[in-house]
């Protein structure tokens, strides 16, 4: 079907009082509708002919069973995950002291390490007290977003 007789349709529909027409030819259809502006309906929904295709339906997803609580949950300790893409440093230059260590007591926005993007120094810091249960990260190694880069047990 061809635009000249989709709008020859149109103005039909338009010039008349049909409020729908749908056509087929071979495998197309078109429908065209209109509401009438006092009508309180919802709106017809409008179909389009797709031509048949050979592709394959996806297969259905799986569902994992939900895994059991990490031990790091079940001990109340919490993972202190990169906030982006970037390089890893434990202190503010080579020769300076480490931020932290494990086994530190930190306080809430304390430097714990500082992530390097794009040129620019990024200081993560602590969200909560706690102490330092493990560093996970090696100094001056990439992390990627989301990489858990310290374990902290939270002071009450």
């Amino acid at each position: 079907m061809d635009i000249s007789q989709i709008r020859k349709l149109i103005k039909l529909v338009q010039t008349s009082d049909l409020t729908e027409i749908e056509v087929t030819e071979g495998d197309q259809t078109v429908r065209i509708s209109r509401q009438s502006s006092y009508s309180h309906a919802a709106p017809a929904a409008q179909t389009y002919a797709v031509p048949p295709t050979s592709v394959a339906a996806p297969a259905p997803a799986t569902v994992a069973a939900p895994a059991a609580a990490p031990a790091s949950e079940a001990k109340n300790e919490h993972q202190v995950k990169s906030p982006m893409v970037g390089t890893f440093y434990r202190s503010p230059s080579p020769d300076a002291d480490m931020f932290v260590n494990e086994g530190q007591k930190i306080k809430k926005g304390d430097t714990l390490c500082i992530i390097e993007a794009m040129k620019m120094m990024n200081e993560i810091e602590a969200e909560y007290d706690g102490v330092i249960d493990s560093i996970l990260v090696e100094n001056g190694t990439p992390v990627e977003y989301g990489q858990p880069m310290f374990v902290i047990t939270p002071l009450a």
